[in-house]
């Protein structure tokens, strides 16, 4: 899609609800849509409005392995009960092994180690699983009320680093939208999620930020 086109489709689907923007999407992949998910809070949102409309949408999951018990637990209940196809993705390394090279989960106060953090263990696999199920639309979880960074972002919009059209259906609900549909459709949620990418909940891991396109290749990730 031009520019142009992109734009007219964020001016089409603003008042659209999340399963009318997915109905929209898929029907211009080509066959080719996927939905990422790390099985946090609300997850089970996007998952279940993405399969309503295709059943066997391949679902990348990228699965560092600093997984809580309760986030793997809610990880295969979900898949159960949505009959999910997963494509799960894993680093180059162990967890245990990267801990006993670099040491535990880098704070806060580093930068520099967490985005070498995050591009060993989350960037590398989810490039490489995008360059395997070659997508032409990209389905993600994306809420505007998550950080600043995702305040300024659009429906629809043509994600440079990944060379696919990203679409974020839920963009613009609210906490108690998401709970809503959850207590609606009667999904289960799962609260002890913990991403060690971000290290809290305002910071990027770089999937989703200008600075995770060259992360991998400047040596954060195994070559």
């Amino acid at each position: 899609m031009t520019a142009d086109q992109i734009s007219s489709a964020n001016s089409e689907l603003r008042n659209k609800t999340p399963l009318e923007i997915v109905k929209w999407a898929i029907a211009r992949a080509n066959g080719r849509a996927i939905v990422s998910t790390n099985f946090r809070p609300h997850e089970a949102v996007i998952l279940h409005l993405c399969v309503q409309v295709q059943p066997d949408i391949p679902v990348l999951w990228v699965d560092h392995g600093y997984n809580r018990p309760a986030t793997y637990k809610h990880a295969e209940q979900l898949k159960k009960l949505l009959k999910l196809n997963i494509k799960p993705y894993l680093p180059k390394i162990s967890a245990a092994h990267r801990n006993a090279i670099f040491g535990e989960i880098p704070s806060t106060d580093d930068e520099k180690a967490l985005k070498e953090f995050s591009a060993l263990m989350k960037l590398e696999p989810f490039q490489r699983g995008m360059k395997e199920l070659t997508p032409t639309v990209w389905f993600t979880a994306l809420r505007r009320s998550q950080n600043e960074n995702r305040a300024a972002m659009d429906l629809v919009a043509y994600d440079e680093n990944l060379k696919t059209l990203k679409v974020s259906p839920v963009l613009n609900w609210s906490d108690a939208d998401m709970e809503n549909y959850l207590k609606q459709y009667q999904l289960p949620n799962e609260w002890d999620y913990f991403d060690p990418a971000k290290a809290d909940s305002k910071r990027e891991c770089g999937l989703h930020a200008s600075w995770g396109a060259n992360a991998v290749s400047s040596g954060g990730g195994l070559k």
